[in-house]
C-alpha cells in the first residue's frame, strides 16, 4: 500500500440479496486513492460501481475484504466509530442532490455539521456561508432550496459536501442529471477544490468526457476492476 494513500480498499467481495436472487456484485476489487488526485470508476449500469462507493464511503460493510483510511482498517470500529469516521473524513455527492427543499442554502450545507457536533451554530453559519461563497452562491446563503436552478442545487451539495472538510470526497454520478455546461462547471470546480485543498475524489460517471479529464480511470465490468490507466493512456 502506498504511504500516501489516504483511502483504499483489498480484495472486496460483496453479495447482494438472497437466495436465488443473490447477486454477486463485486468480486475481489482493490483500488488505493491518493490526497490531489481524482479517480473516475467507469463501465456499464450494474457493474458495481454505486456499490464500490458505498462501500468505500463506509455506508455498507463487505463481505470479505478490507477498506483502510489512512492506512488504517475500518474493519475493527463500532458502529458510532464508523458514523464518527464517515462524518470527519468523507463527503459525499450523489446525482440526485437530495437537499431539504425547505431549507436554505446555508442551512442544508450545516447539516453534516450538526451532525458531527464539532462546532457552535454561529461558526457552522459562518464556514457554510464561506463554502456557499466559494462555489459561488454567496449572494443566495437564504434562498430555500426549491427556489435554486438544478446546477445551484449541484453546487450547494458540493459544498454540503465539504461541510467537515473531509480527506475525501465520493461521488456517485454527481453531473448525470445535469445539462452539459452545468456538468462541465460542476467538473471543475471539484477539481479545483481537489487541487487547491489536497482532497481526493473518487466519483462513479457515464460521462467520458469527465473521465478521460480525470487523473485515474478505472473501467469495472461485471464487479470486477478490468484495468486501471492514468490520464491519456488505454489498456492495449
Amino acid at each position: 500500500m502506498n504511504s500516501e494513500t489516504c483511502l483504499s480498499c483489498e480484495g472486496i467481495e460483496r453479495y447482494l440479496g438472497e437466495e436465488e436472487e443473490r447477486v454477486h456484485a463485486l468480486r475481489g476489487v482493490s483500488v488505493d486513492i491518493e490526497p490531489g488526485s481524482v479517480h473516475a470508476v467507469v463501465g456499464p449500469s450494474g457493474c458495481g460501481k454505486s456499490s464500490l462507493l458505498y462501500i468505500l464511503g463506509l455506508l455498507d460493510l463487505p463481505d470479505a475484504g478490507r477498506v483502510s483510511i489512512e492506512s488504517e482498517p475500518v474493519s475493527e470500529l463500532s458502529d458510532d466509530e464508523l458514523a464518527h469516521k464517515r462524518s470527519k473524513f468523507i463527503g459525499f455527492i450523489f446525482q440526485f442532490h437530495f437537499l431539504m427543499e425547505d431549507f436554505t442554502a446555508q442551512e442544508n450545507v450545516m447539516i453534516p455539521m450538526r451532525k458531527l457536533g464539532q462546532l457552535f451554530d454561529n461558526k457552522m453559519r459562518e464556514r457554510a456561508a464561506g463554502l456557499l461563497e466559494a462555489v459561488g452562491l454567496g449572494d443566495k446563503l437564504r434562498r430555500p432550496s426549491r427556489h435554486l436552478s438544478g446546477g445551484e442545487q449541484q453546487r450547494v451539495a458540493i459544498a454540503r459536501a465539504l461541510a467537515n472538510d473531509p480527506r475525501v470526497i465520493l461521488a456517485d454520478e454527481p453531473t448525470g442529471n445535469l445539462d452539459t455546461a452545468n456538468s462541465e462547471r460542476a467538473f471543475e470546480l471539484l477539481q479545483n477544490i481537489v487541487q487547491e485543498g489536497g482532497k481526493a475524489l473518487l466519483l462513479a460517471t457515464h460521462n467520458p468526457v469527465i473521465a478521460e479529464a480525470c487523473d485515474w480511470i478505472h473501467e469495472m465490468k461485471d464487479g470486477l476492476i478490468n484495468a486501471s490507466h492514468p490520464r491519456g493512456a488505454r489498456r492495449r
